[in-house]
């Protein structure tokens, strides 16, 4: 499995938006050129994570997305999720149909195990320690 550039993109633009203070409203064409995402990607993605409750938008002058919880309470599995659907590494493990194998097959059993791995690993950090961690490298870059 690979992630693809809608995951990636969104987990960047939402480490952006963590890494503002609280209630701060970007435009998109901020996100986008500070991030190296594509506008026009940028905007097909904005709907997914507002729909997912991530993010807020508001229109008109002065507006742009905002945060829509707390930074600290989302997780890069969340906006993977929001954008990409539920992950799966493997087809048996979302469609029971698929493979009538699963209650003795071993292959089977090191999907769940790697699945349940990965989601664990994509849970432990918020985006607010995301933002938080690539501020501390930006300091020690420009040093």
């Amino acid at each position: 499995m690979q992630l693809t550039l809608t995951g990636e993109y969104a987990i960047r633009a939402m480490i952006h938006l963590a890494s503002g203070k609280d209630d701060s409203i970007f435009r998109i064409s901020e996100i986008s050129s500070t991030n190296s995402i594509p506008e026009k990607f940028l905007r097909k993605i904005i709907p997914q994570l507002s729909y997912a409750g991530l993010i807020n938008s508001q229109r008109g002058i002065g507006g742009g997305i905002k945060l829509g919880k707390p930074a600290s309470a989302i997780t890069p599995l969340e906006i993977i999720e929001a954008v990409e659907g539920e992950m799966a590494l493997n087809k048996c493990l979302i469609d029971k149909e698929f493979c009538s194998n699963e209650r003795w097959c071993t292959v089977h059993t090191l999907w769940c195990d790697a699945q349940n791995k990965l989601r664990t690993i994509l849970s432990s950090k918020s985006i607010a320690q995301l933002a938080f961690e690539n501020e501390e490298r930006k300091k020690k870059l420009n040093k």
